[in-house]
């Protein structure tokens, strides 16, 4: 050890051993204090050498102390003593140095220690005053009270809420797709469901009705108080790095998000728990379910298939005293999420990911006619308790197919009958003038554009068509003059049309030319769709077909029919889709004869209206003898 960090009080290499020996017992002595100095060489065996006048037994006893060693049986020779005595020094120094640390850093825990009994202190203090003069003061009060009063208002209950079925009996025109999600919701192993069907025909109410039911049956799996938890897919809005995710739940950091104030201050996140959660045990419906995200919609089937949810962050520590039970449970085994799901959309099943597809049953909802429609104003009408005008659901039913849109006018409707009584006290009654400004005012118009005629028109015909869940009419007109150079003729299509549209009218012109024995290249041939309406689908080639034949032949064609199906060149009529929807059409449109082909007749719903004749036609030619008889040119016998 160099003289500049010898610890004060040691003697030096070069001074007398007795002396030294002096020195060092002197500076024990004031390190450890002369009463455990002599305890220490009284446990040890050596107090009878430390008083010894022989300066060997000295050196032995403190050879002993120093380094704790028992083996030191004799006294060192003379000439050893100056090395023992310098390692006795450099082991009395580090002693020094280690007793002058732990005294420092004693000093230091004593200080935090008191520093914590004064935040300690002052902690208690402010508890006990909140709980003596509580956490309130003038401005928080004054807020209060602002607050109480604005809760005793209230404007009762809304239109819509009173106006909302509140049992499935009284869920207009879907009587079909009530069975079918009860079967599949109300027994011991409950299916994922998708719920297809345009706007405002009832799917909400729909699966919020059915599960009330199922529990009240008590025969499902649903407890009396499982929830039915309602979102809509459009409003979801997440993060890919999970930071919010309002669905599946979210994780917030303490650096970056902050999580709860005292679990900030620990370091420690604190998990979100999201809606798949809240469900858990019954219901989440998830309304059009074909907006949601793709990469959310793959994290939500995976939930499906685990029914929990797992959380993760790098600030989470299992081993962490500090961490409250609850967030070590949901970081180390998750969150319970075994619900059923119910999605709806207004898009078609092709739309719609078959990952999610394949996952759940699926129900379609019927698009409303206008005697449904009709049905739910009526009885709109008597839960609000007013009186109807003649003829005013038959007008409400011509400007919309949605249920809650009907129901959206008439409520305005009452509104402006509400507002005529003044002060007398009467029934409100709704009149086809107040029906009428409701619909000049909202800028509406009709919802079927296209209506069965009382006559027959030679060259006019009415095709069926399909968009989204619901048919509709399509007017067609052609017309056909004699080319004025034979064989040059022109043929011309509306510019909207498809390819495949275009090939229905080349395919339609063979079909003539194998039935009539004429050639269009003869004339200059005109086929229209009026409105503009825009034609995608070989499905409009019967009737293509038979407008051709009928201005060919001068036959009007029946202003109540309707007709759908793809012509082939040999004059067969093939399958389409959307029979259903195109059925739909036709009674909206107040048909009273609809050509469907042979191979879709299993598709036509059972409970069309009265009045409705679906006729199946395999060809062409059947088409026309259904329409007009016998009127084909037959053959000539060979001669």
């Amino acid at each position: 050890m160099c003289p500049e960090h010898e610890p004060p009080g040691l003697p030096s290499a070069g001074e007398d051993p007795d002396r030294r020996l002096s020195i060092l017992y002197g500076f024990l002595s004031n390190l450890f204090g002369a009463d455990q100095l002599v305890l220490k060489a009284r446990k040890m065996g050596v107090l009878k050498l430390m008083r010894s006048t022989r300066t060997g037994d000295r050196l032995l006893a403190l050879q002993r102390l120093i380094f704790e060693d028992p083996a030191l049986g004799a006294a060192p020779a003379r000439e050893d003593y100056s090395k023992i005595l310098d390692l006795i020094e450099d082991e009395v120094a580090n002693l020094a140095a280690m007793r002058t640390f732990e005294e420092d850093m004693d000093q230091r825990i004593l200080a935090k220690m008191r520093d914590k009994h004064q935040d300690y202190l002052k902690e208690l203090r402010r508890e006990i005053l909140k709980e003596e003069q509580g956490a309130e003061n003038a401005a928080t009060l004054k807020r209060l009270a602002e607050l109480d009063e604005i809760e005793k208002r209230s404007l009762g209950v809304s239109a819509l809420s009173v106006l909302r079925p509140s049992r499935l009996s009284e869920v207009v025109g879907q009587d079909g797709a009530v069975r079918s999600l009860l079967a599949k919701i109300g027994t011991p192993y409950p299916q994922h469901v998708l719920l297809y069907g345009p706007p405002g025909v009832g799917k909400t109410t729909v699966a919020r009705l059915v599960l009330e039911q199922v529990k009240s049956t008590g025969r499902g799996p649903f407890a009396p108080d499982a929830p039915f938890i309602e979102v809509d897919a459009t409003t979801l809005r997440w993060d890919p790095r999970e930071i919010t995710n309002p669905l599946l739940g979210s994780v917030h950091d303490p650096i970056y998000q902050g999580s709860r104030k005292d679990l900030a201050e620990d370091g420690i996140p604190e998990p979100k728990l999201g809606l798949v959660t809240k469900a858990h045990g019954g219901v989440l419906f998830l309304d059009e379910i074909g907006e949601l995200e793709t990469l959310l919609l793959n994290k939500l089937l995976k939930v499906l298939e685990d029914k929990r949810i797992l959380f993760e962050s790098s600030y989470f520590d299992e081993e962490d005293p500090r961490v409250p039970e609850y967030v070590r449970k949901l970081f180390t085994q998750g969150a319970p999420a075994d619900f059923i799901l119910i999605g709806a959309t207004t898009r078609s099943p092709e739309e719609i990911p078959l990952a999610i597809r394949s996952r759940c049953a699926e129900v379609f909802f019927e698009p409303l006619t206008a005697t449904r429609i009709q049905q739910i104003v009526t009885q709109a009408s008597s839960r609000l308790g007013v009186l109807l005008e003649a003829g005013v659901a038959e007008e409400i039913s011509r400007y919309t197919v949605e249920g809650r849109k009907a129901v959206q006018i008439l409520t305005d409707a009452f509104g402006l009958a509400w507002q005529r009584l003044g002060r007398r006290r009467a029934r409100p009654r709704v009149t086809l003038q107040d029906v009428h400004s409701v619909v000049q005012t909202n800028r509406l118009t009709t919802a079927i554009s296209v209506l069965a005629g009382e006559r027959p028109v030679v060259g006019r015909i009415f095709g069926l068509g399909v968009s989204g869940f619901l048919g509709s009419c399509l007017e067609l007109e052609a017309a056909a003059y004699p080319a004025r150079v034979p064989g040059k003729g022109s043929l011309r299509f509306n510019e909207v049309a498809r390819e495949s549209a275009r090939d229905s009218v080349f395919n339609a012109g063979s079909v003539i030319r194998l039935l009539l024995d004429k050639d269009l290249q003869d004339y200059d041939v005109h086929v229209n769709v009026i409105g503009g309406a825009t034609i995608n689908g070989p499905s409009a080639g019967l009737a293509v077909s038979l407008a051709l034949f009928s201005v060919l032949e001068g036959l009007p064609v029946p202003a109540d029919l309707a007709v759908t199906g793809e012509v082939s060149i040999q004059g067969r009529v093939r399958p389409v889709g959307g029979i259903p929807e195109k059925m739909y059409g036709a009674v909206q449109a107040r048909m009273k004869k609809v050509l469907v082909p042979a191979e879709n007749r299993h598709e036509v719903p059972e409970d069309l209206p009265d009045g409705l004749e679906v006729l199946a036609v395999a060809s062409v030619e059947e088409a026309v003898r259904q329409i007009w008889g016998d009127v084909l040119p037959r053959p000539e016998a060979p001669s």
